[in-house]
């Protein structure tokens, strides 16, 4: 009787695990998802329109009222994660808090925790001016990411593509330092106001980099050379940049989608598919965002290949 307990208690964590992770493929899962989706994408309408004066004095105590909710929904989603975290390491010699620390300290984590903390600081500190706290709610809108892959898979083509990234912002640097220094060389006598250091230049550079314009208009000939120069480099830099990242995250989508044709082909090598399998590729399909369009492809072109052969 006492290991009924102890096996009915591993059952329910172990589903609990699999229906906040996705792990299963199934109507209950998917239910979580779209309504833990559903509620956040709430939340952040909820916060810009609460940032409206006139709403958030008509309506305050409705948007107090479906605050505490969302708290309560999402500080319970986040003990039963830690909870059921255990269930990810569940081999000989694993410790319960070993998936416990590794999703606490996960970028999901943080964001779980921070998106709810300042309700309880509130709490504690009822005087105090957390409005700034307060943004944090606007972390929420990064759970969504759990859902879909697209965040993951830009940083992951970052990462991919990290020595092609870094010596662009390399450059970057070095030619924020040059051309702020050549423009506080040339201009910062004609306008000591504007270019009273090197500094206040890199702050005029990287306005011209970000915006087209620094805000400032030369009185030099050299400085409106300068300043069309830089505008050039700008827009070189730009392509630069983005090139690299579309390039890293196409190769980074293909490898997804490779990833997944290897999974059919080996499913579909002894000719049977199993549930079990069934379920592992759907729950794949799931992680890697890809449509039922695109499974098929790949699926019908596995089993023209193999028909071939």
């Amino acid at each position: 009787m006492s290991d009924v307990a102890p096996n009915s208690l591993r059952k329910i964590k172990r589903r609990i695990y699999e229906i906040l992770e996705g792990e299963v493929a199934d109507r209950a899962s998917r239910t979580c998802e779209i309504f833990i989706a559903g509620l956040v994408v709430a939340n952040v309408v909820a916060i810009i329109l609460e940032s409206v004066h006139s709403i958030h004095v008509a309506y305050e105590a409705y948007f107090h009222i479906f605050d505490l909710v969302s708290v309560i929904v999402f500080s319970l989603e986040y003990v039963l994660r830690v909870w059921t975290y255990s269930e990810k390491h569940t081999g000989p010699g694993d410790s319960p808090w070993k998936g416990r620390k590794e999703y606490v300290f996960s970028p999901f984590g943080l964001v779980d925790f921070f998106s709810t903390v300042p309700f309880y600081l509130q709490l504690l500190f009822p005087g105090a001016d957390l409005r700034v706290l307060r943004m944090f709610r606007l972390l929420r809108i990064f759970k969504l990411s759990r859902y879909n892959s697209a965040m993951e898979d830009m940083l992951e083509a970052i990462k991919s593509e990290w020595d092609s990234f870094s010596s662009a912002m390399f450059l970057l640097f070095i030619s924020c330092l040059l051309f702020s220094s050549l423009i506080y060389i040339i201009e910062g006598h004609d306008q000591p106001e504007v270019f009273p250091s090197i500094p206040a230049a890199m702050h005029w550079f990287i306005l011209t980099i970000i915006a087209g314009w620094g805000n400032v208009d030369p009185v030099t000939y050299l400085g409106t050379v300068l300043v069309i120069v830089t505008q050039i480099m700008a827009i070189a830099l730009a392509a630069i940049l983005t090139g690299v990242v579309a390039t890293a995250y196409t190769a980074q989508v293909q490898r997804r989608e490779s990833t997944y044709e290897m999974e059919v082909r080996e499913v579909l090598a002894d000719g049977v598919v199993t549930e079990e399998e069934k379920i592992k590729l759907k729950t794949l399909q799931a992680k890697y965002g890809m449509s039922d369009e695109q499974v098929d492809a790949i699926a019908n072109q596995v089993n023209a290949e193999k028909n071939k052969g």
